[in-house]
C-alpha cells in the first residue's frame, strides 16, 4: 500500500507547526555533554512559555551536571521524520527560585511537580538560540527557523549551508 507523503511546507507553516509543537508536546529529548565530551541523551518533560523551555531534573544526574557545567543543550521534539531541533543556552535555577505560577503551570502540563522532590532538583530554563524543523529530505533546505535567538523571516531564502 502506498502512503502519501505531504509535500514540503513553507517556512511560515514550519514555524506555525513548530510553535504548535512547543505549546502542546510534553516530552522531548535532551542531549548534553560533559566537559570532557561524554555525550548523554535522556527524555524529559518540559513547559514552553513562548520565550523559553523549562525542564527539571536532579542536579546530580548526568544531565543536571552537564547542563550546569556547559550552559548549552540540544533538544529534540517529534519523530525522526518530523523533527524540531533546538539549540539553547541554559540557566540553572534552584527549585524554590521559580515563581509559584510557573511551577504550577509546569506541574499541570507534565503531570510531575519537581518541587516535591526537594532541593536536590533544579529548574533548567533553556532560551533557544537556533531552531530547525524538517520533514523528509525535501525540507532540509530552509530548515533553520531561528538563528542567534531570532526567528527568521519565512520568506528569506534558505542558507546554502543548510543543504549539507
Amino acid at each position: 500500500m502506498d502512503t502519501l507523503v505531504p509535500g514540503p511546507r513553507s517556512g511560515a507553516q514550519r514555524r506555525r507547526d513548530t510553535e504548535q509543537r512547543l505549546a502542546h508536546d510534553v516530552d522531548l529529548w535532551v542531549a548534553s555533554a560533559s566537559a570532557d565530551g561524554a555525550a548523554y541523551l535522556v527524555p524529559l518533560s518540559f513547559d514552553w512559555d513562548g520565550e523559553a523551555l523549562l525542564l527539571a531534573t536532579a542536579a546530580s544526574s548526568p544531565t543536571g551536571r552537564n547542563l550546569a557545567a556547559t550552559g548549552s543543550v540540544r533538544l529534540g521534539l517529534g519523530a525522526t521524520r518530523d523533527v524540531v531541533m533546538v539549540d539553547g543556552e541554559v540557566e540553572v535555577l534552584a527549585i524554590d527560585a521559580l515563581p509559584a505560577a510557573d511551577g504550577d503551570r509546569f506541574a499541570a502540563r507534565t503531570g510531575f511537580d519537581p518541587r516535591r522532590e526537594g532541593p536536590a532538583y533544579r529548574w533548567f530554563r533553556i532560551v533557544p538560540r537556533r531552531v530547525q524543523a524538517w520533514r523528509e529530505v525535501e525540507e532540509l533546505a530552509g530548515r533553520e527557523l531561528m538563528r542567534d535567538g531570532r526567528w527568521r523571516d519565512p520568506d528569506d531564502e534558505p542558507d546554502p549551508e543548510e543543504t549539507r
